[in-house]
Order: C-alpha cells, then sequence, then structure tokens
C-alpha cells in the first residue's frame, strides 16, 4: 500500500510540475463554464475542413526548418503579420488575365499581402495531455467532428442545440429560424440524445434545387391535421432518445414547409445572376470564389447568412498525400489561396441586413483531422507526407479571420523552429470548438466541462 500510494504522489507531483512549468492551455473547473466577453459577437461562422488531412505547419507555421517546411517562406508579406506565410501562398494565377484584372477591382489580392488580416493558432491539439498525436483517419475525423472519439454530437449540432432558444423565440414571434448547415460530410451533424433534434440539414451540390418544393397547398386541411394528430399521438408515448427521434422527424417536416418560401428565392439560386444582393451579384460572388464544388458551398453559405443562417460547414481538397505531393501541394495550396482571398474580398465587399459588412459579424475558420509529417524529412520516400504521432502529425495550425477574431495578423503561440516544441500555448482542439461556440452565442454549459474558451482569439 505504502509502494502504491508513493507511485501515486510522485505522479500527481510530476504532473503538477508539467502543468507549472509547460504553455499548455487547459482549461478545467468553474472556469471551463462561463461565457467570456467575445460572446455572441459573431452572428455567422464559415468552418472549412481540408480534407484528408494538412500540413497545417508547412502552410501557417511556415518559419521553421526545412524538414518541416520544404517550400520556404513567402516574400512580400504585409507589415503586421507574425505567423509565417508559406512561400506555397505566392501562387496568384487566379489574379492573372481578364479575370484576374476583375478580381483585383473586387478587392481580391495574394494572400501574403492579407496576411495581417489572418490570425494563426499554432499549436491546436486534439489531445494535449496524450503521449502523441493520432494519426488515424477514423478517429481523427471522430475527434474533428465530436470533440472526442465518443463524442454525442457533432459541432454543428451542438451549434444548433445552443441556439434552441432563440430559435424558439423567433420562432414564437412568427419568424424563421435558419439552423446551422452542412454543405459536405454529414459528420458534423450527428446526434444522439438529447441533439437528435437539432442535428442540422445536409445539403449536397452547393444547390437547393428541390428544396423549394412544398406540397402542404395540395393537401385537405382534414388530411393535414390527421397527419399532425398521428405524429404528436406517437411522439407523446414516447420517452428518451426514441422521442428525440420522432421530434426530429417533424420537426424537419415542419422546416420543409417554413423553408420552402426561403428555399425558391432568387437569393439561394446562386448559380447565376447581375442583380446586387448584398451589394454583390451572384456573378461576382462565382468569379470570387469559383465555381468548383467548394466555390458552390461558399456562395450559398453567403446567400444563407442573408437569412440568419447562423453557421455552414464545407469540406475542401483533398491533402491526404502519401505521394507527389512535391508537385501537387502546390497546385491544390493555390486552390485554398483563392478561397482564402476571395473570402476575405467578399466578406468586406458584401453590406450585412444588420449594418456594417459581412466581415464585421463572420469568423472563417479551417481545421482537419490531423497534420502531416514527413517524420523530420522533407518528404517522405514517394515524395509525399503521412501522419502518425509526432508533432507534425499533432500540430493543427489553424487559421482564423474576420471581423471578431483577436489581432489579426498574430501567431497565438509558438514553437521551436529547429523540432517543433511547442514555446507557446498548447490549446486542445475542444477549446477552440467552444470558442466557436461562445462567440456565435451558442449556450455550452456542460460541453467539453474540462476544456474552457481559448479567450485570446476572439475580441471582446
Amino acid at each position: 500500500m505504502t509502494n502504491t500510494r508513493r507511485s501515486f504522489l510522485k505522479a500527481s507531483l510530476g504532473a503538477l510540475g508539467l502543468a507549472a512549468a509547460s504553455p499548455f492551455f487547459i482549461g478545467r473547473g468553474q472556469g471551463a463554464y462561463a461565457n467570456t466577453p467575445a460572446f455572441g459577437k459573431a452572428k455567422h461562422l464559415i468552418y472549412i475542413r481540408l480534407r484528408g488531412g494538412f500540413r497545417f505547419t508547412t502552410a501557417f507555421n511556415a518559419a521553421v526548418a526545412d524538414a518541416f517546411n520544404p517550400f520556404g517562406l513567402a516574400t512580400g508579406v504585409a507589415d503586421g503579420t507574425s505567423w509565417g506565410v508559406s512561400n506555397l501562398f505566392e501562387n496568384k494565377s487566379f489574379l492573372d488575365g481578364d479575370d484576374g484584372a476583375k478580381r483585383v477591382a473586387l478587392g481580391m489580392a495574394s494572400v501574403p499581402s492579407i496576411a495581417n488580416r489572418i490570425t494563426v493558432v499554432p499549436c491546436v491539439d486534439h489531445e494535449p495531455t496524450s503521449g502523441s498525436a493520432d494519426g488515424n483517419h477514423g478517429s481523427g475525423l471522430d475527434r474533428f467532428w465530436l470533440g472526442s472519439v465518443d463524442g454525442q454530437a457533432g459541432f454543428f449540432s451542438l451549434i444548433n442545440y445552443g441556439l434552441r432558444e432563440r430559435y424558439a423565440a423567433t420562432t414564437a414571434a412568427g419568424g424563421i429560424a435558419m439552423p446551422a448547415f452542412c454543405l459536405g460530410d454529414s459528420g458534423m451533424g450527428r446526434g444522439l440524445g438529447i441533439y437528435a433534434a437539432h442535428r442540422p440539414p445536409v445539403v449536397q451540390n452547393g444547390s437547393f434545387d428541390g428544396f423549394g418544393l412544398s406540397t402542404e397547398d395540395r393537401v385537405p386541411t382534414w388530411a393535414r391535421d390527421l397527419s399532425r394528430m398521428k405524429d404528436e399521438s406517437l411522439r407523446d408515448r414516447l420517452r428518451g432518445q426514441s422521442r428525440a427521434s420522432v421530434d426530429a422527424f417533424v420537426e424537419t417536416r415542419r422546416a420543409t414547409t417554413r423553408f420552402a418560401e426561403i428555399f425558391r428565392s432568387p437569393i439561394l439560386q446562386t448559380k447565376r445572376g447581375t442583380d446586387l444582393i448584398d451589394g454583390v451579384s451572384h456573378d461576382e460572388l462565382k468569379l470570387l470564389l469559383g465555381d468548383d464544388s467548394a466555390g458552390q458551398n461558399l456562395r450559398l453559405a453567403l446567400r444563407l447568412f442573408h437569412f440568419g443562417c447562423p453557421a455552414v460547414y464545407i469540406d475542401q481538397g483533398g491533402y491526404d498525400m502519401h505521394s507527389g505531393e512535391e508537385n501537387e501541394l502546390p497546385r491544390r495550396i493555390g486552390e485554398l489561396a483563392r478561397i482564402i482571398s476571395g473570402l476575405v474580398a467578399a466578406l468586406t465587399r458584401m453590406t450585412h441586413p444588420d449594418g456594417g459588412t459581412y466581415w464585421d459579424h463572420t469568423v472563417v475558420a479551417f481545421g482537419s483531422e490531423f497534420g502531416r509529417t514527413a517524420r523530420k524529412s522533407r518528404f517522405n520516400s514517394a515524395r509525399g507526407s503521412d501522419h502518425n504521432g509526432d508533432y507534425e502529425t499533432r500540430w493543427m495550425s489553424m487559421p482564423f479571420f474576420g471581423g471578431p477574431v483577436s489581432s489579426p495578423g498574430a501567431q497565438l503561440g509558438e514553437t521551436r523552429a529547429s523540432d517543433l516544441i511547442a514555446l507557446g500555448d498548447v490549446v486542445s482542439y475542444r477549446s477552440i470548438l467552444k470558442s466557436l461556440l461562445d462567440v456565435l452565442g451558442c449556450e455550452h454549459d456542460g460541453v467539453f466541462p474540462a476544456d474552457r474558451p481559448y479567450s485570446p482569439l476572439f475580441a471582446a
């Protein structure tokens, strides 16, 4: 018993010493539940997954050894930028030619020249207290979507759940409360138990074509009443998760009717149009954001925000390059650079229905299931990268921009250039998710109770 107790005390004291000496930002206790001064400062969130695991250190923490960034640093970086901008972002082919000149006229610029509008948190980690990174695609995605491998709800279900009282008040006043949407993979929309009734709609192909159909007016009143009573009768006999599932079905059918008019609106028919909507036409948005899958989804996201949608999730790219990355990554980063530049231009140009610009009210964040590594080499033997348990896999150097983001151009944390050992805050990914809930004004009591919002990220 004595040896067990001595071992326990030794381990406990060792952990306390680590906590005192390390830069880990791990919130625990009552403070984990508190709202920050930035609570509710944002009206909208665009959350973009860089699909497949992403070389975050190479792209957004680029002032490191060649082994971790084989592409070098960008030139022409804007004054006031402290994060390491990769040479990969010097790709500005989207500004070439006649269309490029039009994009410049609309406000687009190279990423290095607008880097002082972007804030980077270089050491975001799924599990800061674990011995190594989680480089597994399955569990890494669970952590990205749910916050943990055993999470009950996807992050976008948490957004809708956290705004449920606001939605109820809007509906009671006769308004239409638009939920958060997933315009891509449905993982962010998982939900069990109390969260099942708050799962976000999932829309594919960047379009609401076909969603505007409502048969409500074609069904006799007696048939509608009978259907409603049968639904309510079944629901009232159920309890717990089963009841929540039926509630979700009933609410989805009601939402289809409520949203039908909005889905038919020309504002959401984003394929073409020259009329100015919030100061920018559909054709101009296509020029800014592109017409590939990510571009279509981003254009639809901005139009959904016009109707009060709080958040949209999309997938972008495909970065799981175990081979051929040396030649392919620059092209893929060129697509990402165009998205970043186009979003900055669109958000600053668009006038928001509540006043100011969309930039003033919107947060844009980029994440993935993990970082990528070449195991202290520039590339692996196939000129690609992998994912395992090291720092390069561990650190998701996440970029953020938009009016509510604090310290534009700043790097909130630091790694040692030679080996990526953290010299500043190590922030749990759950703290990032909780920060996003907080800035959107979502109730987050009891959500990720061991992790508090990362208050340096958003301005009060």
